[in-house]
This record gives structure tokens, sequence and C-alpha cells, in this order.
């Protein structure tokens, strides 16, 4: 690769560290969070409220989030979102070392993270504009979701499944240490991030300010290309969930694995993850927004059906690792056109309410997943994914063909 990382500068490199402190520790919970509900519980629908409960926050504060985002300063949003998440999870461990942890308490706390989570994410992605010209923006994105996959499937399930072994009050204290860090970080940030967004050109901010919580839907609503996009995405999101959120005891009633042999699969995908994360913006570059969407849609979800008819750990390696590389692709490419086409003002608004939308359709992946292995078995929930990708893919592939030559989604 000839990507050299100091054009993308000092302050998007400071940055990325809080982002990549602060992901570290989110997969330390990836891996600890599941352990922990599973024993608790044996009940794969509650070990799967407990991944719902993580993204159901967008219901109740994804598009407070967003107006917040457009109204106040990012550095400040993402430091007070952050210490808000070193308290939840300070008392967490707390009562998982004396003995009180309870599968409702784990949900609550996964709910009270998720909404941090949520005001610092939309934040998050309202910064990067502002740190990297408009060129930059896959690049930039795409060195973003690498330190995510990094963090999330790579460092932190590993060390997340070891330190639950050790002691389970142990991954939920080093995950409030991490984020901790994160907000030295944040805090350290240049001033353009500590003012309040600014609007594009030709947009009259008086006028979006007046729109309220609901203006990011009701813009959303009116674009075509976009809101397609979020619908698929939210589909292609909800199948992806349904199999990880009972994926604990898929590894260990029919791979045979323990915690840190989940924790070990679960790092496995990171291997793709960071090829389509530096991959995605020069696939984007030669292929455009379209295709490249199109094909990432399809591996996310339908992949992960091999393991409805090979409950092989090889298999299961091949599928964390491509589903993780199609998966890193969709977020920059998807993500790259929200940034590109929403006005300033906006922006804020239109990332909560399309997260909205996915996480609201995840959550309720979460809880299919689990009702159908409950019912159906362990395999069904990879079924069900294989046929939302189906579904997904060529809805997406029919409603995006370019009205005439030239007019398709591809912008660079």
């Amino acid at each position: 690769m000839n990507d050299h990382a100091p054009a993308l500068g000092r302050p998007f490199w400071t940055f990325w560290s809080a982002a990549a402190l602060a992901n570290l520790g989110d997969g330390i919970r990836v891996a600890a969070f599941p352990l922990l509900a599973a024993a608790l519980t044996d009940d794969p629908l509650a070990v799967a409220a407990v991944a719902a409960a993580q993204f159901l926050p967008w219901l109740v504060a994804g598009l407070s989030a967003g107006a917040l985002a457009d109204r106040r300063s990012a550095r400040t949003l993402l430091a007070a979102a952050d210490t808000g998440r070193v308290v939840v999870l300070a008392a967490l461990a707390a009562a998982v070392a004396l003995g009180w942890a309870t599968i409702t308490l784990v949900v609550v706390a996964a709910f009270l993270l998720g909404v941090g989570e949520t005001v610092r994410d939309t934040a998050a992605q309202t910064a990067v504009p502002r740190l990297v010209p408009d060129a930059q923006l896959e690049k930039a994105n795409g060195r973003l979701v690498a330190g995510e996959i990094v963090g999330n499937e790579f460092v932190g399930p590993p060390v997340g499944a070891l330190l639950f072994v050790l002691g389970a009050a142990i991954p939920f204290a080093v995950n409030g240490a991490t984020l901790a860090l994160a907000v030295m970080l944040v805090l350290s940030l240049p001033l353009t991030l500590a003012s309040r967004p600014s609007a594009a050109a030709g947009t009259d901010t008086s006028k979006a300010d007046r729109g309220g919580v609901l203006a990011g839907l009701r813009w959303l609503a009116r674009q075509p290309m976009l809101r397609t996009l979020v619908l698929v995405s939210a589909a292609v999101a909800a199948a992806d969930t349904a199999w990880f959120a009972i994926f604990v005891l898929y590894a260990r009633d029919a791979l045979g694995l323990g915690a840190f042999g989940f924790g070990l699969l679960l790092a496995t995908g990171a291997a793709g993850g960071l090829i389509g994360s530096f991959a995605a913006d020069r696939l984007v570059s030669r292929f455009r927004h379209r295709h490249v969407l199109t094909w990432s849609m399809a591996v996310t979800a339908g992949v992960p059906v091999v393991l409805a008819v090979a409950p092989h750990r090889a298999a299961a390696v091949v599928v964390v690792v491509t589903t993780s590389a199609a998966f890193a692709v969709l977020n920059v490419a998807a993500l790259s056109v929200r940034q590109r086409l929403v006005p300033g003002g906006l922006l804020g608004r239109v990332i909560a309410a399309s997260r909205l939308v996915t996480y609201s359709c995840t959550a309720l992946g979460a809880l299919a997943g689990g009702a159908l292995a409950a019912r159906a078995g362990i395999e069904a929930p990879f079924v069900f994914s294989g046929i939302v990708a189906v579904a997904a893919t060529v809805a997406w592939w029919i409603a995006s063909r370019p009205a005439s030559p030239g007019t398709a989604i591809g912008l660079r």
C-alpha cells in the first residue's frame, strides 16, 4: 500500500487514538458480556437480551443524540459520554465482584452503556469531516474502522475472555480504565472540535435548528438513495446480529469451545476486517459505491448460512473472517456516502436517524435470533441470515439502479 498516515494530520491521529482505546474496551466487553450472561443463565433468549439491550438505546436516545451532535461541541460530547460509561462500568464491576450480579442487572448495564455509545458514536461521526479534507473521507473512515476492528475483534475479545477467566469483574474494570484514557485524549483535541458544528454552504442553520430532533428523519425520508441504503443496511444488520447474538452458545455447544477459545474465534475475524477497512477506499475508487455496497451486504449476511450445514471450527473461521471484511467495507462506504451528501448542520441528526432505524432492527434481530434458536434449534439464526441476505441484496441492487448513465451512487 502507498497510503501515508501523516497526510491525515496529527489531530486526526489523536482522535483515532482515543477511538482506538474506546474500541479496545468495547472489544473486551464483546467477549465478557455474553460470557457473563451465559454464566448467569442457560436461556438463549435471556443471553440474546443482553446483546439487544446494547442497541435499544437508539430507540429512546438516538434522535436526541443527533440533535446534541448538531448543537454541541464534539469534544464535550465525546468526553461526557465516555465519562458516564466509566461510572456504569465501575458499578457493574463492583456488583460482579461482590456476587450481586443478575441477568437483569447485566441487561440494565448494557442498556446504559448503549446510551453512552449512542451519544459518542454520533458525535464522533460528525467530527471526522472537520478533521480531514473531503477527498480523504474514505481513507480516514477506513483507518477508524481498522482501529475499531483491532479493538473490537482482534485484541479486545481474547483479552476480555482471558480476563473473565481470571475474574468475572476484571474485564469491566479494565474497560472503564481504557475509556478514562480515551477521555484524556479527547480533551486534548483542537478547539475546532470544541465549537458548535457549522452548516454546509447553502444550508440555513437556524431553520435546521427549528426542525428539532425529527429534522434528520424528515430529511432522510425525502432522499430516495440514502433512504434505501438505510433500510437495506438495517435488514443486513438484523440478519448479522441474529446469529451473532447466540454465537457464544453455538461455539460452546456445536464447536466445543471454552471461554478463551470463543474469544480467539472472534479475534480471527480481525484479519479479514483489517484487509477490508484498508481496502475500502480503493474498492470504492475502482468499483463505485453501488457495487461495493451490494457485494459487502451479500457477504456480510449471506456467508453465515455455512454454519447451519457445516458446524466445524474451520468453517467458523471462514465465516468470521469473510463477514468481518465485508462488514468493514460496508461501514466505510455507507458512512462516507452520508458524510458527503448530508448538510453539515443536519449531519448529526441524519446519522442518528439512520442509526435509529439500523439499531432498532439490530435489537429485533438479536431477539429474533434468540427466539429462533430456542424454538427451532441453534442453527436457525444462520438460515435466517442467509434468507435476509438474498432479499436485501436484490432489493438494494434494483432500487439503486441509476435513472440515467452517470447518475449512479459512485461519488468518486
